[in-house]
């Protein structure tokens, strides 16, 4: 095709999803701080008045669930229940224990044996040149129009406004090169005093305008929506389930890329689903930022217990200065991926987690995602 639309989403940090993953990195980021050596996974649900965490956690460390849990809902704005939810209120139930010794044997090294990957799966990362991220466009400009949504909340800029929200962008391709915005739509939980006409000026005032510049903007009205069904008082977990995992496009690429499935937040870094997509991440966009293609998607693949992986895959759909199997093999030269290795090239073993459960985890420039970096980029240069 040589024209066409494509649409990314993404949920603000009082998405009830969103608020099981930050409880599930921040409960991850409180044990780790103290022991690195520690094996979490844990997921989180929440409805009305609930948070239920579960899962496997072996640590030498202890933690307090429910203080990390009414913290972190008091941090995202659920503080009273007229909004939705009551940090200080709401229940919080725990079903934890410790990692299958099944599992853990195949993952713990060991004296002539090396970690090994902490489940099956297959992982991917992707890089492309559509913004200085290095990122697709559509779901960079999503994430920046409800990180802006949030703010105008938590600064008062917009009094009105409550925590959960979404957007969703659609931009126009040509070429496969994105030529423009055709439409924008937010979605934004908001006091039941205000008018319609007041939250749309408000948000095309404070939030679409300072994202998008005057000549991105569609000039159609109809092309940008603000609560499309009208009136959105009850929000968060009173409206709606939520889950940790739930929103795994929403944390990549905004469904331009492929992905293996596994979510990432609540987990510690032996698991490949979270390691080995941020080194997929890191392999395709130093790649990408080395000019050996314009687009790359990568694929890592595991078998629980083993340390190299199964296999390795590389597609520049046609962008690529040489062929994918020559990129493939600048892979295996250049890149360690064996689990342990991750760990260490990206320095995953301390707190970094719960500032990733917003907003995506791909396309950030604070120092705790680095797997952003693009150190490799130079000595790239010189495979070609």
């Amino acid at each position: 095709m040589s024209a066409y639309l494509f649409t990314s989403e993404s949920v603000t940090e009082g998405h009830p999803d969103k608020v099981c993953d930050a409880v599930s990195d921040a409960i991850l980021d409180q044990i780790i701080k103290a022991d690195p050596q520690c094996r979490v996974a844990c997921e989180t649900l929440t409805k009305t008045g609930l948070i239920f965490i579960a899962g496997e956690i072996t640590t030498s460390t202890y933690v307090h669930f429910p203080k990390i849990v009414r913290q972190t809902i008091k941090d995202i704005g659920y503080n009273d229940s007229s909004v939705g939810f009551d940090y200080e209120t709401c229940s919080v139930i725990s079903a934890i224990e410790t990692q299958s010794p099944d599992i853990a044997v195949g993952v713990d090294k060991g004296e002539n044996k090396e970690q090994g990957a902490g489940d099956q799966g297959m992982m991917f990362g992707y890089a492309c040149r559509e913004t200085p991220e290095l990122m697709p466009l559509p779901i960079i400009k999503a994430h920046q129009l409800v990180k802006r949504l949030a703010l105008v909340r938590k600064e008062n800029i917009i009094p009105f406004l409550r925590p959960d929200g979404k957007s969703q962008v659609t931009v126009k391709y040509d070429n496969n090169k994105p030529v423009g915005i055709d439409n924008i739509v937010i979605s934004s939980q908001h006091k039941d005093t205000v008018q319609m006409h007041q939250l749309r000026e408000a948000i095309i005032e404070e939030v679409i305008k300072k994202v998008f510049a005057p000549d991105e903007i569609p000039q159609q009205s109809e092309n940008i929506k603000i609560n499309p069904t009208g009136r959105f008082v009850m929000g968060g977990p009173m409206a709606d389930a939520g889950l940790t995992g739930r929103k795994i496009i929403v944390d990549t690429y905004g469904g331009m890329a492929a992905h293996g499935g596994g979510a990432f937040s609540g987990k510690d870094p032996s698991k490949v689903d979270r390691s080995a997509s941020y080194m997929a991440r890191y392999i395709a966009k130093n790649i990408v930022k080395a000019g050996i293609a314009n687009r790359l998607q990568v694929q890592l693949s595991y078998a629980i217990g083993v340390a190299q992986p199964v296999s390795i895959l590389a597609q520049s759909f046609g962008t690529g200065k040489v062929e994918d199997n020559k990129i493939e093999q600048i892979i295996r030269n250049n890149f360690d991926c064996r689990p342990a290795a991750i760990i260490k090239k990206l320095d995953l073993l301390k707190p970094r987690y719960l500032i990733t459960s917003s907003y995506g985890h791909f396309g950030r420039s604070e120092p705790e995602f680095t797997w952003e970096k693009t150190d490799m980029a130079e000595q790239l240069k010189s495979e070609i």
